[in-house]
């Protein structure tokens, strides 16, 4: 019997790479948000997308913000436009694919929250300093994963600043070169419109900058909350009656466990150190092999 196609949404969500997630959410948000503004059109309804903005965006409004907590998460989830989300999305891809095989998937969604909330902190505080934006900041909004996926991408730039991405008609460029890029731009776009976005941006991509930095110096703050959102994850997966892991015909006890995995993680930062220092090409068949499974 073939699967319904909620089953298969389901098992995506469940079996997934945490990558996968991310984006499946920002698209299942956006594809749930702009039938509810169909309806509401349809039906002559007035003011829809400005309500829905209102109560799942990050306001520059201090006092909005403390009575609409939520938004601090909800907003780096919002897209409205179609190419709004068809930008976030590859760049999210493209950062996370190496995000996840050269730092780690277990602090990827982590990575996500907190560039996101660096963001929103980023973008309220600034409209609230800037004489700039007093004419504004009691109603002006913020929407998008833009800050969540620039956090992303500069923290893995950081890390391996020159890691060589093929671009198409540019060819080879290395990661620190895109990410000053985005920096750069958003700083000279802030008077252009989307103010309040390219500040977002810039407070997340401050995180990124500083999450790459602590972990090139063996320091992650992102794994304590990774911890505990996967606690949080585990509630809705299906747990198993028993873990069984072998060696050499017996099972593993938890210091073995722990200490197999400490040498196996041991394994993984010096050849990363190797790739920050002499690029990819340098790892030999097998560290690359071994990198590729980790990755997995």
């Amino acid at each position: 019997m073939q699967p319904s196609v909620f089953q298969e949404i389901k098992s995506f969500f469940i079996k997934g790479s945490v990558l996968a997630r991310l984006i499946g959410v920002n698209i299942l948000i956006f594809i749930v948000i702009n039938l509810i503004r169909v309806f509401f059109f349809l039906w002559n309804i007035d003011g829809a997308g400005s309500a829905l903005g209102e109560w799942l965006g990050i306001s520059s409004n201090i006092h909005v913000v403390l009575h609409r907590p939520w938004t601090l998460i909800t907003y780096m989830f919002l897209h409205f436009e179609f190419f709004h989300i068809l930008f976030n999305m590859v760049v999210l891809y493209v950062g996370g694919r190496l995000f996840s095989d050269f730092i780690g998937q277990d602090r990827l969604t982590a990575t996500y929250i907190l560039g996101g909330l660096w963001g929103a902190l980023f973008y309220i505080v600034s409209f609230n300093i800037f004489p700039a934006f007093e004419n504004v900041v009691a109603f002006s909004l913020a929407i998008g994963a833009s800050a969540s996926v620039l956090a992303i991408f500069v923290a893995i730039a950081v890390y391996m600043p020159d890691y060589q991405l093929p671009l198409v008609l540019l060819g080879r460029i290395r990661l620190k070169y895109i990410a000053i890029f985005f920096v750069v731009l958003d700083l000279i776009s802030i008077d252009q419109g989307n103010p309040g976005g390219h500040l977002a941006h810039l407070g997340g991509a401050m995180w990124g900058f500083i999450y790459g930095s602590l972990l090139k110096k063996g320091k992650d703050p992102a794994l304590v909350i990774g911890f505990y959102l996967d606690r949080f994850a585990r509630i809705f997966k299906k747990k198993p009656r028993f873990r069984v892991e072998y060696t050499r015909g017996r099972p593993l006890d938890d210091d073995e466990y722990n200490q197999q995995r400490a040498k196996k993680q041991k394994q993984i930062d010096l050849i990363l150190d190797k790739i920050s220092k002499s690029g990819y090409d340098s790892l030999t068949k097998e560290e690359k092999e071994l990198l590729f499974k980790a990755g997995k």
